[in-house]
């Protein structure tokens, strides 16, 4: 399927967010939540993001079936109808991707009219001009699940992941669910080529670095997996760790976070005199930087509606 052509998104789409608009998210959660109270940071510290990306979003999905709240998000962040979107297959097997086309039929049946397919094992394919291109002209890019390992082999410090940062840069949005989660952090979880039930891998702990000092795990109520995430912060406490389970995914814009699906998604910190985990629901929202829930009935949409009349 071949890319089509469009105009570039307008400041004000959904599938833009710009680092001022960010900031307004932010700020106005701040001023909605009581626990908030009396916070003192300013709108300019807020504009730059610790963890988040500066531009741009970074959806982080848990595995197993993904309801169409997410899909549809996901597609709506890209652009809708007119979004240009890259499926990235390669942390499966060559064989279990043929044989699987949901993840197509999933971005279609949310309104995606163009996804361009994009795989190779080939690391100097991968960092070639002209196996990038659709990259340059995304607004979406989707990784789907499998093994990081076969994701760190063939695009890590390549073109593959310059040209993810600049769909950011351009407003786009990059997910991913499983191992195309965990891919998305900065320290990769779950790297190990002979095993997916080692939580840290001698040679494999690199991620893409979307979500800055975060590692993200998956299938995490699912598979018992969370009390995992603390052996990575007991290694690196400065890390915030970040759980989710199947069929749910959190939305990440600047510093703030918020969960969608049917289960839950759990945030990990070790950086106090104790450790402590948040568990939020479909819904809830988060600061990434401050590592504490935003309390009060607002979304990412009526924050930013809020911070506009202050």
């Amino acid at each position: 399927m071949k890319l089509r052509q469009r105009a570039s998104l307008p400041p004000d789409h959904p599938g833009r967010r710009p680092a001022a608009r960010v900031a307004a998210l932010l700020a106005a959660a701040l001023l909605l939540s009581p626990a908030w109270a009396g916070a003192q940071e300013t709108t300019a510290a807020l504009a730059v993001p610790r963890v988040g990306p500066l531009e741009g979003v970074v959806l982080a999905a848990g595995g197993g079936t993904l309801g169409p709240e997410i899909w549809a998000r996901f597609v709506d962040e890209a652009g809708g109808e007119a979004s240009r979107i890259v499926l990235i297959p390669t942390a499966a097997t060559d064989e279990e991707f043929a044989g699987d086309p949901t993840v197509l039929r999933a971005l279609s049946d949310a309104g995606a009219t163009s996804v361009v397919v994009l795989h190779t094992r080939d690391r100097t394919l991968a960092d070639s001009e002209s196996f990038v291109a659709p990259l340059r002209e995304a607004t979406g890019v989707w990784i789907s699940g499998g093994r990081q390992h076969r994701l760190v082999e063939a695009y890590l410090d390549t073109r593959v992941q310059e040209a993810l940062f600049e769909v950011l840069q351009r407003g786009g949005i990059v997910g991913g669910s499983s191992a195309g989660a965990s891919i998305l952090a900065s320290f990769l979880v779950r790297g190990d080529p002979e095993t997916n039930e080692r939580v840290m891998s001698a040679e494999y702990r690199t991620g893409f670095g979307f979500l800055d000092r975060a590692a993200v795990d998956q299938h995490l109520l699912a598979r018992g997996r969370q009390e995992d995430l603390w052996s990575v912060l007991d290694l690196r406490p400065e890390l915030l760790g970040i759980g989710v389970d199947e069929g749910t995914a959190v939305v990440v814009q600047g510093d703030v976070a918020e969960v969608l699906g049917t289960s839950q998604v759990i945030f990990y910190d070790a950086t106090g005199p104790e450790r402590r985990r948040e568990l939020l629901e479909g819904g809830d929202l988060f600061d990434l930087l401050k590592r504490i829930p935003l309390t009060g009935d607002v979304n990412l949409e009526t924050a930013g509606a809020a911070a506009a009349s202050h």
